[in-house]
């Protein structure tokens, strides 16, 4: 085997341990992606808790929120029944119909006691509206820090995972490099001239050239020797005898079997 066919036949080989290589790469790079998907559905997963948990507490604080503010549209609407009330009975104070009177102040007193109630119950829901809002307060710093921190993590995390993407293309490459060095290096041992000798010790076919076509003459019976030693001078030209006589019989019974023997061959 001549050196440039050693050569190639490594450069092959090589190749293959390239791809090898290669198809390790992308091996650690699926688990890289893997534990990158696995890390997305853990941090979805946790933002999914807090985010329930959180859309509960504004749903309450809502309500709590507007059942105080209608407590305290009928708080409002159960004083001014009450002023009204002391109202009419200041202005009545004069009259002699005791009964207007006592009827009055009976509506007075109820108007006192429906305020005071309103009053109560806008009082509580109050207290209630702000015990709902410190919780959601407090779940909403909590779930700003647990997010702060998510990003946190997730930046972290994509950052060691382009780390190690570029860590794997380097290694890629040094290994890569490597192994086209051990190809150069092969190269390199290669001789051209010893790559000629032993082509044509491979492929000759003798060590002299092929003999000379030499003339020979039909008429003359004659044969060249079938090996005649080389020359560089031409083949010697040697002159046919004379044409026969057509007036001669033997040259007439010649010329016949002639033309028939060519006209058979022909």
């Amino acid at each position: 085997m001549n050196s440039l066919k050693r050569s190639l036949d490594f450069f092959k080989l090589q190749t293959e341990h390239v791809s090898l290589s290669h198809l390790q790469m992308a091996q650690s790079m699926r688990e890289e992606a893997k534990k990158l998907e696995e890390f997305k559905e853990k941090q979805k997963e946790a933002r999914k808790k807090i985010e329930q948990q959180m859309d509960s507490l504004h749903k309450q604080k809502s309500s709590v929120f507007k059942k105080t503010m209608d407590s305290k549209k009928t708080y409002e609407q159960k004083c001014r029944d009450k002023e009204e009330a002391d109202q009419n009975v200041n202005r009545n104070t004069n009259t002699n119909n005791t009964k207007h009177i006592e009827k009055l102040y009976s509506k007075a007193q109820q108007a006192k006691q429906n305020s005071e109630e309103a009053d109560r119950l806008y009082h509580q829901n109050v207290i209630t509206v702000g015990k709902v809002r410190d919780e959601w307060l407090k779940e909403h710093v909590k779930a700003c820090e647990m997010f702060e921190k998510q990003a946190m993590e997730r930046i972290n995390f994509l950052r060691n995972t382009v780390w190690t993407h570029l860590n794997l293309l380097s290694q890629q490459c040094v290994t890569s490099d490597e192994l086209y060095e051990e190809v150069r290096k092969s190269l390199e041992q290669c001789d051209v001239q010893e790559d000629i000798e032993h082509f044509v010790n491979l492929r000759q076919t003798g060590e002299k050239p092929p003999s000379p076509v030499m003339y020979e003459n039909f008429y003359s019976g004659q044969r060249s020797p079938s090996v005649a030693p080389p020359s560089r001078l031409p083949p010697p030209i040697t002159r046919r005898g004379p044409l026969p006589d057509p007036n001669d019989s033997k040259s007439v019974i010649v010329m016949f079997f002639i033309y028939f023997y060519l006209k058979y061959i022909y």
